[in-house]
């Protein structure tokens, strides 16, 4: 990202849950009358991947790949504070109270209202969400609280590195809690084919771009022609994702009211974590603002696809992961109004102490 701020976000990105509830409405309605359509789309498929979803995927995430700029993990070593609150919030606490949280909505306060098998899917795809923190989203969210876009990059970049890493053992860890039986070779292959292959692609496209014509042309105009294809990926995805889950929508329609409730809960309670850790560690609030948002929100590209792969799009664990989607724009517009309302708690001096990580040219 460059280090020019934007204040406002895009009208698709503002109005995305729009979106995504009028692709529930389509792809609803073509489950129920148009049933031929999702079945010669299930037909593609290869080691449980569904092919046509994964082409949509890799057109969503390749474009947010490209956007994090991975030489700015050079600057890790200064203000490394915000980056410890990051990571441990993300990965030491985030993915266990997702887990404890849904747990016992699903089993406890619902489980009059929810089958015990039912409950364990959607307690997959909400664990799915929580050991998938946001990237490329996290940009906007940081240019609405005037975030440092530097500090932002470097905060994102070894988040997605993180990934790498993390995301299969403690996914693979918290599934086998909830006696979900999941192969390693699949989870692995899902993070192949919907981290690392985009993140790559990223990564090389991004060099050889401003190799050849500058940073400059790659953020301003190179990145927004990618623009279009990202919103037609995740539309398109939505539909035929709904298209699957048709039935068990028009039969239990208040089921994705129940998965929200968990998420926007667990949404709140990571972000305060964050932003107030930051707060007590005497962070300026160009820092404890990202720092807040990028583990609040989800990277619910991933969630789905691994969802997808790993349960299947019909599957209850995919339906939950797209709740996620749902409730996302909404909850984090919120928490953006907070973090500026309450930009005070961090002192002007001390946000003027502290010196900004040094943006790459």
């Amino acid at each position: 990202m460059s280090g020019k701020e934007q204040t406002s976000i895009s009208f698709f990105n503002k109005y995305l849950s729009v979106w995504v509830a009028s692709c529930m409405v389509v792809g609803v309605l073509i489950g129920k009358y148009l049933p031929a359509i999702p079945e010669f789309f299930g037909k593609f498929e290869y080691a449980n991947v569904s092919i046509p979803t994964a082409v949509l995927i890799w057109v969503m995430i390749y474009p947010m790949m490209m956007k994090v700029d991975f030489q700015s993990v050079r600057d890790v070593g200064k203000n490394p504070k915000g980056l410890y609150v990051t990571w441990v919030v993300n990965w030491l606490i985030k993915p266990f109270s997702m887990y404890a949280i849904s747990a016992f909505f699903f089993f406890v306060v619902f489980k009059n209202f929810i089958t015990p098998e039912l409950a364990t899917e959607y307690l997959a795809g909400a664990i799915l969400l929580g050991a998938a923190p946001c990237t490329a989203m996290v940009f906007v969210w940081s240019q609405l609280t005037k975030g440092n876009p530097a500090y932002t990059v470097v905060q994102v970049a070894t988040n997605d590195l993180i990934i790498l890493v993390a995301f299969v053992p403690i996914v693979k860890f918290l599934l086998g809690v909830s006696n979900v039986t999941v192969p390693w070779d699949t989870l692995i292959l899902s993070v192949i084919l919907f981290v690392v292959i985009p993140l790559v692609g990223g990564v090389l496209t991004r060099i050889f771009v401003t190799k050849k014509k500058g940073v400059a042309y790659f953020e301003k105009d190179f990145l927004s022609k990618f623009d279009g294809a990202t919103t037609a990926g995740l539309l398109l995805m939505l539909v035929l994702l709904f298209s699957f889950q048709g039935e068990v929508i028009l039969e239990n329609p208040l089921h994705i009211l129940m998965i929200a409730v968990p998420l926007i809960l667990q949404t709140f309670l990571i972000f305060f974590i964050a932003y107030l850790a930051s707060k007590a560690l005497k962070l300026p609030h160009a820092i404890a603002a990202p720092a807040g948002m990028i583990g609040a929100s989800n990277f619910f590209e991933l969630s789905v696809a691994v969802a997808i792969a790993l349960f299947g799009m019909d599957s209850p664990a995919a339906l939950a992961t797209v709740v996620g989607v749902l409730t996302e724009v909404p909850v984090m517009l919120i928490l953006v109004k907070i973090a500026n309302s309450t930009r005070h708690w961090f002192p002007e001096k001390e946000n003027s102490a502290v010196n900004p990580v040094k943006a790459v040219k």
